[in-house]
């Protein structure tokens, strides 16, 4: 099995090596181009998807038509894994942002993984409570902060969790459109535009193509609220 270091936060990251072969062998490999839809919101299935070497966002429609960006997940991470463990439908539309690769793992050879490795189980566990809790975090920044703070912790977060160093500062290239920005932020795409606007004009990022820089952390951090 090949090396490939994933970071601590993410299934693969948390699991031992044993287990984490166990994981991987189980898995069906595949590669998708950027912009593939890997899973779609609505969508009848079961099926496990383990993000090998990849970066995606997850999605979901709102009721106007439009889609709300809920979060990013990188290589290591693990989604579908509410529709294998209880078999809903699909809760949201999983896209890729770059040419990545996958792993396919159905939902009874997950189940069976699952019952093999107690370890693995709990931390599935982990990661539901730890998003569920990101969740419940954003819905108390969306109504106790103003969009500008709002959007410099949606920012902060990204570049700490994904942001790639550079001469220019933190680079977030994630692809993201200013209408995903404002979803993510809870904001009109119209408040979302002069939040930017006003953290641009004061030096502490810049924008490019669907890239955004962080030139000043300590002061994203201060406008963030955060210790």
């Amino acid at each position: 099995m090949e090396e490939v270091l994933w970071p601590p936060t993410t299934f693969l990251g948390r699991l031992q090596p044993s287990t984490r072969e166990q994981l991987l062998a189980v898995g069906v490999r595949r590669s998708v181009h950027e912009a593939q839809v890997l899973l779609r919101e609505g969508a009848l299935e079961t099926h496990v998807v383990l993000l090998h070497d990849a970066l995606v966002k997850v999605t979901a429609a709102l009721s106007d038509g439009r889609h709300a960006l809920l979060a990013i997940r990188v290589s290591g991470d693990i989604v579908g894994e509410i529709s294998a463990l209880n078999g809903t439908p699909r809760t949201a539309t999983i896209t890729a942002c770059r040419p990545s690769t996958i792993r396919i793992i159905h939902r009874n050879a997950f189940r069976a993984f699952l019952r093999d490795y107690p370890e693995a189980a709990l931390e599935v566990a982990g990661i539901v409570a730890d998003r569920l809790r990101w969740a419940n975090r954003r819905r108390i920044d969306f109504t106790s902060y103003p969009v500008r703070v709002r959007l410099a912790r949606v920012l902060w977060e990204l570049a700490a969790a994904y942001g790639r160093r550079s001469p220019r500062g933190l680079v977030i290239d994630i692809r993201l459109t200013q209408d995903e920005l404002a979803t993510l932020c809870g904001a009109a795409e119209i408040s979302l535009q002069k939040a930017l606007g006003g953290l641009r004009a004061d030096g502490v990022v810049a924008t490019g193509y669907r890239e955004i820089v962080v030139r000043d952390g300590e002061a994203l951090r201060l406008i963030a609220g955060l210790d």
